[in-house]
C-alpha cells in the first residue's frame, strides 16, 4: 500500500483529501506544519508527499527545495497560489507537479497515480551522488564503474543508500542485512563495511561511508 503525506494546514481539505485517497486504497500520514512533515519522514517511508504553499511555520517551496536534498519522494504541490509564477517557483525547487485550489478531487487522485506510476519504475536504481545501485541486478556503480560488489555488501550500501545522510545504528543495519540481531559479535558487519568503504574510494568518488564511533555509520557526500 502507498504511503502519502498530507502536508496542510487547511483541516477541511486535509480531510477531504484524506478521506478520498482512502477510498482508492492509499495510506495517508497528514501534517499541518513544516516541524510536523520533517518529524513524519524521519519515521516513515513515504511515496509521495502532496505539500501546500503557505504553512503557518514556513513556506512550502523551501521546505520542497530542502526536502529534495535529502530524499527522493516526488512532490506534489498543492496551493491557492495558482498564477503561473507561482507554479514556476514551486517546480524550480523541485516539486514534481503542481495543482492550484479549488481543484478537482478526481483530478488529484489521477495526479497522485501519475506520480507514483513514475517512482515505482524509478524505484530499480537508486541514485546519490556518483553512486548508482540498480536493485534488480543488485549492482553498484561509483562513477560509472562496477564496484564488484558481493551479496551482502550490496545490501549494507542499498539501506545506507535509502537512508542517505542519516545515522544508521549498527544493530538496526546487522538486523536489516542479517536478518538476526548481532549481540556482541559484529564482525561480519564491520568486514561488509570495510570493503564497501574501500570499494566506494574511487578517485572521483563523492560519497563515502563515515563511521559514528558510537552511533553507527552514515552515507554522505565529500
Amino acid at each position: 500500500m502507498s504511503v502519502i503525506l498530507l502536508v496542510e494546514d487547511n483541516p477541511h481539505i486535509m480531510k477531504i483529501n484524506a478521506q478520498a485517497l482512502a477510498m482508492h486504497d492509499y495510506r495517508t500520514l497528514q501534517a499541518d506544519s513544516v516541524q510536523k512533515c520533517t518529524e513524519l519522514l524521519l519515521d516513515n517511508d513515504v511515496d509521495l508527499i502532496v505539500l501546500d504553499v503557505m504553512l503557518p511555520d514556513g513556506n512550502g517551496v523551501e521546505l520542497c527545495r530542502e526536502l529534495k536534498k535529502k530524499y527522493n519522494i516526488p512532490i506534489l504541490f498543492l496551493s491557492a497560489l495558482g498564477e503561473n509564477a507561482d507554479m514556476i517557483a514551486g517546480l524550480r525547487a523541485g516539486g514534481d507537479d503542481y495543482m492550484s485550489k479549488p481543484y478537482d478531487i478526481d483530478l488529484l487522485i489521477a495526479r497522485v497515480e501519475a506520480r507514483l506510476r513514475e517512482r515505482t519504475a524509478d524505484k530499480r536504481v537508486i541514485v546519490y551522488g556518483k553512486l548508482k545501485l540498480d536493485t534488480v541486478s543488485m549492482c553498484g556503480f561509483i562513477c560509472g564503474e562496477d564496484m564488484l560488489l558481493t551479496q551482502k555488501e550490496f545490501s549494507v550500501l542499498l539501506y545506507l543508500a535509502k537512508h542517505a545522510e542519516q545515522t544508521i545504528s549498527r544493530d538496526d543495519l546487522y538486523r536489516e542485512v542479517w536478518g538476526a540481531d548481532a549481540g556482541n559479535d559484529k564482525r561480519a558487519l564491520y568486514t561488509a563495511v570495510s570493503r564497501v568503504r574501500r570499494k566506494l574510494d574511487n578517485d572521483n568518488s563523492d560519497v563515502t561511508i563515515s563511521v559514528q564511533r558510537k552511533e553507527g555509520y552514515i552515507l554522505e557526500k565529500i
